[in-house]
Formats: C-alpha cells, sequence, structure tokens
C-alpha cells in the first residue's frame, strides 16, 4: 500500500485507520425476514493493514436457508453464539469507525436487524460500499462483483461465501480502489447512518436489496400437465409449505428454476398446498391461465427437472438490444472512447457533450479509469482534474476533437477487453433484453459531488392513465419501497432505482424515473451533467449509459422511462425538465402531495 495515495484519499474523509471491514452470510436476502450465520470484521490500521480480526459462527435459531451457497448447515451452527453474545465485541469493532462492505447496504441491514432483535442501535454512523467505489474508478473490468475486482488486482480468493475469507479479500481490494481513487482524485464515496429521527429524511437508512440469482437459462415456457420441469422455467410460491420457504427456494435455484416473487403471463407454474388459495398470486395464476401444482408434485418434478438451454450472452453483429453485448449500430468516429468534457460556458459543455454522444462516444461526468480523453474547453486550467488527466498522460483535445476526431486513443497497459455499453441520447429507445439477460434491472444515476446540494432521485409506477394507482407507488427518500421497485444508496452522488418487472403491478404500464434539487436556490443548471447507467443487476457491467445536462433552471428533470409495449419491455432516455420541482411533478402524476 502507497501511504502517500491512502492520505490523499483520505483527504476527502477518515482515513484507513478508521475503517472496519464487515461481511456477513445470512440465511436469506431479506434482513426484515431472515438471519445473519457468520460475520466477520476486520479492523485496519492507516495503511490499510489488519490490526484486529474477529469472526464467528452464529446459531440465528432457524433453519439456515441456503446451505448449497454458504455450506453452514444445522449442525455447524449447533452451538456456536447467539448474536447477544457477540454484540459486546462487534460494537468495539464498529463504534467510531466506518463500517465497510461490497453492497454495504445488505451488511448493514442484516447488522442493523440483529442489534435491533436484541434492544440495541448498531454503532455504525459511516459506511462505504466497495461496489459504489469500485463504479467511481472504473477499472477494465467486465463488473464489478467480488471476485472479478480481486482477479483483476491480482488478490487470490480461497472460499468465495466465507465470511472471513470474503472480508480479508475485500480489504485487500479496498487498499487497491482507494490507491487508485487517490490517483483520480476520487472522493469516497462515504455515507452518513444516522439514528433515524422522527420525520428526519432517512436516506442513511434506504435498504440495498440484492439482485435476486439470475437463471443461467433460457425461459423454455410454462409447465404443461403431465409434462416435465426444464430448467430455466420460471416458478413461484405461496401459501404455507411442509419444507421451509427459504429451502424451497434455494432448491429451485440451484436445479436451474427461475425463482419468481410475482405471477404473471410468462410465469411456468405456481406451487401452492391448497388448490383453492385467495393469495394475490393464485388469483393472478388462475387469471393468467398459469399451472398450478402441489408442493408435493414441484419436490417429484425436481428430482428429474430436464437440462434447459444455457443463455446466450453474445448477439449477431448489428442486432439492437439482444444481449449485453450487443452495439449501436454507429459510423461514429469515437466509438469505444470515453470522453471527459471540462472548463466552458454551459451551452459550450452542453454541445460538446451532445457532439460526443453523435459520434459514437461516450461521455464521463466524473474523472474515472475508464475515461480515454479530455475536452478542454474555456477555463478548462481552473479544473483540478486537467492536472490529473495530464499526470495520466490522457490525451488532451481541444474542440478540433469534435470536428474530426483525432485517431483512437491508445488504451492503458492493463486494458482488457471489455463490451462496451449502448451509448443513448436523448429521447431514444431500446428494447430490454428480458429473456436473454432476465427480468432484475438497475437504473443508477449519479452526479459530481458536491455539499452544497443535495439530488433526489424518485420513481413513479404509472397505470395507462398515467397517473398512480395510489401513494405507495412513488418511490422516493422516505418511502424506499414499491412493489417491483426499489430506491437505494450507496454514496452522496449516487442513486439507484432496482426494477424487477414481473414484481412490478399487472397495472403498471410504465415506471418514470426522475431527479429533483432539495432546495429553491439550485437547479440543475448548477448541478451539470447526470449520468445514467442501466445494469442487469447492481453488480453487473453497464447495458446501457446516457449522459444528460441540457437543463439550466429546472429544479426536476425526467431521466428515463421503463415502459411495456405489449409483452416486452423498452428504455427510453428522456431528458425533460421542469421548474417547478418535484412536488408539482408528483401532482402531475396523481401523488397526494401533503405538506405543501
Amino acid at each position: 500500500m502507497q501511504p502517500d495515495s491512502v492520505v490523499s484519499a483520505a483527504s476527502s474523509g477518515p482515513g484507513l485507520g478508521s475503517f472496519t471491514v464487515v461481511d456477513v452470510e445470512t440465511s436469506g436476502l431479506s434482513a426484515a425476514d431472515h438471519r445473519v450465520l457468520s460475520v466477520a470484521a476486520l479492523a485496519l490500521d492507516g495503511d490499510g493493514v489488519v490490526v484486529r480480526e474477529f469472526h464467528t459462527l452464529v446459531d440465528p435459531g432457524c433453519d439456515p436457508g441456503p446451505v448449497h451457497i454458504h455450506g453452514l448447515t444445522r449442525e455447524l451452527l449447533s452451538g456456536a453464539p447467539r448474536f447477544e453474545n457477540i454484540e459486546a465485541e462487534l460494537t468495539q469493532l464498529l463504534a467510531g469507525r466506518v463500517m465497510v462492505a461490497h453492497n454495504a447496504g445488505f451488511d448493514y441491514g442484516f447488522l442493523a436487524g440483529e442489534f435491533g432483535r436484541i434492544g440495541a442501535s448498531l454503532p455504525v454512523g459511516n459506511r462505504l460500499c466497495t461496489l459504489a467505489l469500485a463504479r467511481r474508478v472504473a477499472p477494465p473490468v467486465p463488473d464489478c462483483r467480488l471476485a472479478t475486482l480481486a482477479t483483476y488486482y491480482g488478490i487470490r480468493q480461497q472460499r468465495a461465501h466465507d465470511a472471513l475469507d470474503d472480508a480479508r479479500v475485500l480489504a485487500a481490494v479496498l487498499r487497491s480502489l482507494v490507491t487508485d481513487a487517490a490517483h483520480l482524485g476520487i472522493a469516497l464515496p462515504m455515507l452518513t447512518c444516522p439514528p433515524d429521527r422522527p420525520g428526519a429524511r432517512r436516506r442513511s437508512a434506504w435498504p440495498s436489496t440484492p439482485p435476486k440469482t439470475i437463471c443461467e437459462f433460457e425461459y423454455p415456457g410454462r409447465f404443461t400437465d403431465g409434462g416435465v420441469l426444464v430448467q430455466g422455467m420460471k416458478v413461484a410460491f405461496t401459501g404455507d409449505t411442509r419444507v421451509d420457504r427459504a429451502q424451497l427456494i434455494s432448491r429451485a435455484v440451484a436445479a436451474g428454476l427461475d425463482v419468481t416473487r410475482a405471477v404473471s403471463g410468462r410465469t411456468s407454474a405456481l406451487v401452492t398446498n391448497t388448490q383453492e388459495s385467495l393469495t394475490g398470486k393464485a388469483r393472478a395464476a388462475r387469471a393468467h391461465e398459469t399451472p398450478i401444482m402441489t408442493e408435493q408434485t414441484f419436490l417429484m418434478l425436481l428430482e428429474r427437472i430436464q437440462p434447459g438451454t444455457p443463455k446466450n450472452m453474445s448477439s449477431q453483429p448489428g442486432e439492437i438490444g439482444s444481449g449485453p453485448r450487443a452495439r449501436m449500430e454507429t459510423a461514429g468516429l469515437l466509438a469505444g472512447r470515453r470522453v471527459l468534457v471540462l472548463g466552458g460556458p454551459h451551452d459550450a459543455a452542453v454541445g460538446a457533450r451532445n457532439r460526443i454522444t453523435d459520434l459514437g462516444g461516450s461521455v464521463a461526468v466524473n474523472m474515472s479509469a475508464s475515461v480515454s480523453d479530455v475536452l478542454a474547453l474555456e477555463g478548462a486550467q481552473n479544473d483540478p482534474r486537467l492536472g490529473r488527466a495530464v499526470a495520466r498522460g490522457l490525451p488532451v483535445h481541444g474542440t478540433e476533437l469534435l470536428d474530426s476526431a483525432s485517431p483512437a486513443s491508445p488504451r492503458g497497459a492493463d486494458a482488457r477487453e471489455i463490451v462496451e455499453p449502448h451509448i443513448m441520447c436523448r429521447g431514444q429507445v431500446m428494447d430490454l433484453p428480458i429473456e436473454a439477460i432476465g427480468t432484475e434491472w438497475s437504473v443508477r444515476v449519479s452526479w459530481t459531488q458536491d455539499e452544497s446540494y443535495e439530488v433526489d432521485v424518485v420513481g413513479f409506477l404509472l397505470d395507462s392513465g398515467e397517473k398512480v394507482r395510489h401513494d405507495p407507488d412513488f418511490v422516493f427518500y422516505n418511502q424506499p419501497t414499491g412493489d417491483g421497485a426499489w430506491l437505494t444508496a450507496d454514496g452522496p452522488s449516487e442513486q439507484t432505482v432496482e426494477l424487477s418487472v414481473e414484481q412490478l403491478p399487472q397495472q403498471c404500464a410504465r415506471v418514470v424515473v426522475a431527479a429533483a434539487i432539495d432546495g429553491d436556490s439550485i437547479t440543475f443548471g448548477t448541478v451539470g451533467a447526470i449520468e445514467i447507467e442501466v445494469t442487469a443487476g447492481s453488480e453487473s457491467g453497464v447495458f446501457a449509459r446516457a449522459t444528460l445536462d441540457a437543463a439550466t433552471e429546472e429544479r426536476a428533470l425526467i431521466l428515463v422511462e421503463v415502459y411495456r409495449r405489449g409483452e416486452a419491455w423498452r428504455l427510453r432516455v428522456v431528458g425533460q425538465g421542469y421548474p417547478s420541482g418535484l412536488a408539482e411533478l408528483a401532482r402531475s402524476y396523481g401523488v397526494d402531495v401533503c405538506g405543501e
């Protein structure tokens, strides 16, 4: 670890000596319903070296869930301490320090739940998500999973899904990410986690909903009576089950089935022990004529499941939106290049970014390892990022780049073959490849960090009349969870709307993702460019990217829409602004705005 790099990175917040790296293994994905089975906490010194290490199994007093993933059986957990017996030691390692984890909202949520069950509070005032940090650094990797980052940085991982080994690997990854962030001048995306207060903005309490396990097989269609289960079939469960529900789900996923949390016209089968069940899933199954089978039948068929067709993650040249490797057809001379625009009056910067997109390039909002070129406009010399770009040896261009597009810039020595995302511009539409990739999608929104303003990302679930059915269809900072939509945050200048198109209400025809300024004196003209990245799950590589910065006096901005078209789902980049702010935009969609 380079101490000077640590000092540089720490200039924007606490140093590594204030960090505790944490990893938990759990009995499921819901912090409200599942329990911690194993926890590791590693305290670091100023150079990122582990100086204190704590790890233990935890007896949750319940079914351990997907044993095939974490390997923690009832027998292994029997005799382990209960959480109340380790609370004191965890408190010593966490109090007054920054909690660091990969997808930190997940670990934070589970630990907060366990502390709450014993009448205590999780002593964490700040947390740092290495997933969010990796997205900012943007090393040349296909995705930001911990295993991928470990391989890139040359860190050996011995046992995946082992809390202690994962925490040791993460500590090493953190040191490398912090060093890279320091070289790039990137502030660490620290998130404050104060205790909830009545009426307070609860951004720190936003859940980080982990993506559903992505099925690796193509959808083969519905189950037919007298038929067989085939890998890739979509199954849902409802009502009481003799086998623990979490165990049923884990067995189905391990067998290659796509377990869904809602019933749609594409659901292959619904599993229930009550044929006349009155649950919402059962009513939806009857409405869609979805086959219904008993738990006993399902388990028998699961033993004889037939092999499915693995998903083809590539596409033929020229196919638009057919898979994550599909590229948008463009004759642009800047294709494959990521350009950071510095300086210039607002109109000139907007025009430059639009021209870069027209030429097939990708516009960067912040400095990262993925930036290949810098466009320096008037006043760029006053931006400290210009000096960092020069120190990195990046090509710095004037406006001639927009006239003819100079020859492609050389890639760095550690660059790898990375699939380029679709670069989209305002008004552009494309299909989401649901069948090829899956039903879980994330719309991530980021901007240049500045303590003088706050940006709120929100989501509206609209029916065919362009209205919310009821207020819970408005997802925002104090109501981060809706039906099929979740709002998450893992940094002060990055928020994400996560969608499960299968869980969206049947009446939902469109999801609108918007951003708004908190306060009356700041507009999006001050905030500058907004970057939108669409991914299939929170840790996947970027599928589509757009940059919007035409706003001037607007305080609310519609960013993208995800909407139904027949049986398909489409993505549209909007970029329409409103000077009246979020309250008026919410009212236009039928939200009952109180306190105005």
